[in-house]
């Protein structure tokens, strides 16, 4: 582990330390989800394959088990105003105080065609939650336009609570977006997304598909991102995070919020970040 400021090591445990665990709800998921710290914070995507509704019953076995849950809400999942408004006050009932807010990756069925469309429909009905998120992309989106990404996310402030990173594996990629989003008048905090501890293979599929390849290649070119005390061929968070701590401890970037994609290698993150933890609490400070 890399030197640091007494400042970056204080910025990076934090963030370690109050980590949210994303989750798939997949059948196996809530058996998984057992391996979670106590009262963790948790996140449950929205899969086009399951419905949203499945999104919703994994939340309420997880907050069944003492966590704090978040539901992804995707626009394209959603098909009307009356399916909005059974959703929203299903949320009230068990619980759920957060959200995040996505255009989503389903095909355009219902009355919702982005992620601000869904954004003010949730505002006009009402708005149960304390906090909403929404997503962001340092590297670009394989299908929206950087202007069109920027122009929502102004849009959007106003009307959420933070900006959620898309996966990427380059921090010099994550530095320098964070400068343009401030320098575009976008003042969401914003949550640093990482995968969790998950096999390289799996990483670069998944890169491939979502549209962050520069970012792929930088960490095929940059072996200090494989985790060390891990199996050969896996992907940790340690080296992308330490790299980024500058930014984590400047006040100006404004990162409040560590997202870890866990692909359901629950078990494997939380080990991870007992360990992490650990090294933070013995890490000699940069002089």
């Amino acid at each position: 582990m890399r030197a640091l400021t007494e400042e970056q090591r204080a910025a990076l445990k934090t963030l370690v330390a109050g980590a949210r665990f994303e989750l798939i709800p997949l059948k196996s998921a809530f058996e998984k989800a057992r391996a979670l710290p106590p009262a963790s914070s948790v996140t449950v995507t929205a899969s086009p394959s399951h419905g949203i509704e499945a999104t919703f019953d994994l939340c309420e076995q997880v907050a069944s088990l003492g966590h704090d849950v978040t539901p992804h809400l995707s626009a394209h999942m959603i098909r009307n105003r009356a399916h909005l408004r059974d959703l929203l006050a299903r949320a009230a009932g068990s619980g759920l105080r957060a959200a995040f807010v996505v255009g989503g990756d389903a095909r355009d069925k219902g009355d919702f065609h982005d992620g601000l469309m869904l954004l003010r429909a949730i505002h006009e009905e009402g708005n149960p939650f304390e906090e909403i998120g929404v997503p962001a992309y340092p590297e670009g989106h394989p299908d929206i336009a950087e202007d069109v990404l920027v122009r929502a996310l102004q849009d959007k402030q106003a009307l959420a609570h933070h900006m959620s990173t898309q996966m990427c594996f380059n921090p010099g990629a994550v530095t320098a977006w964070v400068s343009r989003m401030r320098a575009e008048g976008i003042t969401l905090p914003v949550h640093i997304g990482t995968p969790g501890v998950a096999e390289i293979t799996k990483l670069m599929t998944i890169a491939a598909r979502i549209g962050v390849a520069d970012s792929a290649r930088y960490l095929k070119k940059n072996r200090s991102m494989i985790g060390h005390l891990m199996k050969r061929g896996s992907f940790g968070p340690d080296a992308f995070l330490e790299a980024l701590a500058p930014t984590l401890a400047d006040p100006v970037a404004d990162v409040r919020g560590l997202h870890v994609f866990t692909f359901n290698q629950v078990e494997a993150t939380a080990a991870w970040q007992s360990r992490m933890l650990g090294e933070l609490d013995v890490l000699p400070s940069a002089r």
